[in-house]
């Protein structure tokens, strides 16, 4: 007599633990070595991100970008040799670079300093005395591909320095820059320029996130943005926003 056979088992599923993201490479361009030395302490700290160099002033900064492969730079303004604005300029023009995301350090006192980062092509800005755990979540931002422009404190401090007297009036007919943009997406961007993200723009104009996002990715490709810090400078030198509407 054939001894029965056991019932075969149905194959049983295996599970893989979710992959780890990789962690952010970051950049630290400073020319205060203990300065530089304090940043790198915080950010080995966190769970999720690197420090793969540090930079004393603006040309290492440039070099390292490119050999260090850095997801997020953390710059200073004032460094010798090249400052940092120069440095974020030649960074952002750089087609080989076209991932890497600036964060720049300032004070209230560089107000000046802002724009002209901003311009150069800045994912956003932190005063230096910022809390610790701010600075790592700003990291985080700026390497998920958002612009650090919120309401609140940066978004006033970016009005007060776009208040130029060349600017046309706010309410005026959209300049020949924003002519190429529909009615609801010159909308869109005065939220973005307000420092509303895609939730709230879309529950401020009756639209689901994702077409809120569609929208602003629509308006970077037709103004040739590289990210939302840059919308924030086209509205406002437009004239599409006025300073101070921020917050």
């Amino acid at each position: 007599m054939t001894p029965s056979q056991p019932p075969s088992q149905p194959p049983q599923p295996s599970f893989c633990p979710p992959s780890q993201p990789p962690p952010i490479r970051v950049l630290l361009a400073d020319d205060q070595t203990l300065v530089r030395a304090a940043f790198a302490m915080l950010v080995e700290s966190a769970g999720d991100m690197e420090v793969v160099g540090q930079a004393g002033n603006g040309a290492e900064a440039v070099a390292l970008a490119r050999a260090a492969r850095a997801d997020v730079i953390v710059m200073d303004v004032r460094m010798p040799e090249l400052d940092g604005i120069e440095a974020t300029r030649r960074i952002a023009a750089d087609d080989g670079l076209t991932g890497v995301r600036v964060l720049v350090l300032t004070t209230y006192d560089d107000d000046e300093n802002v724009l002209a980062a901003l311009r150069a092509g800045a994912s956003g800005f932190l005063v230096k005395d910022t809390r610790p755990a701010d600075l790592l979540d700003a990291i985080r931002t700026v390497a998920a591909g958002d612009a650090l422009l919120s309401p609140g404190p940066t978004a006033r401090l970016i009005a007060r320095v776009l208040r130029l007297p060349d600017r046309p009036p706010a309410g005026a007919p959209a300049p020949a820059g924003l002519a190429c943009l529909s009615e609801r997406e010159r909308e869109v961007l005065t939220m973005v320029a307000r420092g509303l993200n895609n939730a709230e723009t879309g529950e401020a104009l009756g639209l689901s996130p994702l077409t809120a996002k569609t929208h602003v990715s629509r308006i970077m490709g037709k103004l040739g943005a590289r990210d939302r810090a840059q919308l924030v400078i086209a509205a406002y030198e437009s004239g599409l926003v006025a300073p101070g509407a921020g917050g």
